[in-house]
C-alpha cells in the first residue's frame, strides 16, 4: 500500500521554510494550516471531512433510499458516506443527483458478504465479483479492486458470526496484509465500549507492530435513517487537499490520513527542530539517529468538528501517545488550550498514534484516535 508524505508531495519538508529551531507549537501549527489548525481556514493544505464509511439501502438489507441516507448524514454533520450494499452496486443509481440536492458526497462501493467474512470495497467503478472467493483466495478479489484504483477494508472482523450474522466474523486467510488498505476497528454505535471492537483495535495494533502500514476506520453499518439515535455516532475524518471527491477520499484512505472520533477530532504531528521538518497523520517521519532524542510531538483537538452533534461531560481531555513501544506520554487539552507538545525520544519507534480519552455519554472511554505517523531511522 503506497503512502506519500505531504512533505514529499509539496516538494520538500512541510513548512520548513517557515519554521525555526525554536518555533512554538502555535507557529508550527500555523506554518502548515494556513493560520489555524483547529478552526476552518480556506487555504489549509488539508480539509478534514467527516464520513460514514459503511451504509446500506433497500437495494440490500437496508430500510432507506440513497437520498434518505444522504439527508440523514447531512443532519448528523457528515460531509459524505460510502454506500456499501451487500454484493450489489445498484443502489448507486442517481448518486450525482443526490449530491446536488444534499451536498453529501457518496463514495461508490459494496460490501462483499460471504460465509468467511465481510470486506468493504470503496472507490470502484465496476462490480467486482465475490463469488469465487474461497477462504484461501481473498487476494483474487483484492487485486480486482486495486486494479480499479479502489481500496479494501475488513468489516467488523470480530462481530458474532454464523448463524446470528452470516459471515460477519472474519475467517479469510490473508497472506499479505500490505494488500489490505484498512480495518474497520470501530463498528456500530458507541463503538469504543463494544468488546468486539476492542479486539479489532488490538488486532490493528498488532499488525502495526509487525510493520504493516494499514489504516483504521469506523463504520456504523447504517441500515435505517429513521431509527432514533440512542447512542453516539463515530465519524471517520478523511484529510483531503480539496473538496470532497471520489479520488481524494480514496487517496486519504490509501495514505492513512485518517482520524476517528465520536466527538472532537484529534490531530498529531512530529516536528524535527534540527531541520524544521514536520509530519502529520499518515506520513513517514524520516529521522536521523542523532536527532531522535529531540523530536517534538504535537497533539491537538478540533472542538469545532461536528460541533453540536456531541456533548462532553468535562472540560479536560487527555491525548495519549501510543506506539509499538507502548504508551510514551499523556497530554491534556481543553477548549481554551486545544493543543500541547512534548519532546520525546523516538528511538526504536516505528509508528505513533494519539488516542483521545475522556468522559463521554457517562463512560470514561476512548473518544477518538488518529491513524499512525510512521517513523524511519536514517544515518
Amino acid at each position: 500500500m503506497k503512502r506519500e508524505d505531504r512533505a514529499s508531495m509539496a516538494g520538500g519538508s512541510a513548512g520548513a521554510e517557515d519554521m525555526e529551531s525554536g518555533a512554538s507549537v502555535t507557529e508550527i501549527v500555523r506554518a502548515v494550516s494556513g493560520g489555524g489548525l483547529y478552526s476552518p481556514e480556506p487555504d489549509r493544505p488539508l480539509q478534514w471531512l467527516p464520513y460514514e464509511l459503511h451504509c446500506h439501502t433497500f437495494h440490500s438489507d437496508g430500510k432507506q433510499s440513497l437520498a434518505e441516507l444522504a439527508s440523514a448524514a447531512k443532519a448528523l454533520g457528515l460531509s459524505g458516506a460510502a454506500l456499501t450494499d451487500h454484493n450489489t452496486m445498484t443502489g448507486l443509481a442517481g448518486r450525482e443527483t443526490v449530491f446536488r440536492e444534499t451536498g453529501v458526497h457518496i463514495i461508490p462501493g459494496l460490501e462483499w458478504t460471504t460465509f468467511f467474512g465481510h470486506m468493504l470495497t470503496l472507490g470502484i467503478r465496476e462490480y467486482v465479483d465475490w463469488r469465487g472467493l474461497s477462504p484461501f483466495h481473498i487476494h483474487r478479489g483484492i487485486d480486482g479492486v486495486h486494479q480499479q484504483g479502489g481500496v479494501v477494508g475488513v468489516a467488523h472482523p470480530f462481530r458474532v458470526g454464523s448463524p446470528m450474522c452470516t459471515g460477519c466474523f472474519w475467517e479469510f486467510e490473508v497472506t499479505d496484509w500490505s494488500q489490505v488498505d484498512y480495518i474497520e476497528v470501530w463498528s456500530g454505535l458507541f463503538p469504543s465500549i463494544r468488546r468486539n471492537n476492542g479486539r479489532a483495535f488490538a488486532w490493528w495494533t498488532e499488525l502495526l507492530n509487525r510493520g504493516y502500514r494499514i489504516a483504521a476506520t469506523s463504520g456504523r453499518d447504517w441500515h435505517e435513517s429513521t431509527e432514533p439515535l440512542t447512542e453516539p455516532v463515530a465519524a471517520t475524518f478523511l484529510g483531503m487537499d480539496g473538496d470532497a471527491a471520489d479520488g481524494k477520499a480514496i487517496e486519504a484512505i490509501q495514505r492513512g490520513t485518517i482520524a476517528v472520533s465520536m466527538g472532537p477530532r484529534p490531530d498529531l504531528f512530529v516536528h524535527d527542530p534540527a531541520n524544521g521538518s514536520l509530519w502529520g497523520i499518515g506520513d513517514t517521519a524520516v529521522l536521523s539517529r542523532g536527532s531522535q532524542g529531540n523530536v517534538q510531538v504535537i497533539v491537538g483537538t478540533d472542538f469545532k468538528a461536528r460541533e453540536g452533534h456531541w456533548e462532553l461531560a468535562g472540560s479536560t481531555l487527555k491525548l495519549r501517545l501510543v506506539s509499538n513501544k507502548g504508551e510514551l506520554a499523556e497530554l491534556q487539552v481543553t477548549r481554551e488550550q486545544p493543543q500541547a507538545s512534548v519532546t520525546l525520544s523516538l528511538a526504536g519507534v516505528i509508528w505513533l498514534r494519539a488516542e483521545l480519552i475522556g468522559v463521554f455519554c457517562g463512560a470514561h472511554t476512548m473518544i477518538g484516535f488518529t491513524n499512525a505517523i510512521f517513523v524511519e531511522e536514517v544515518d
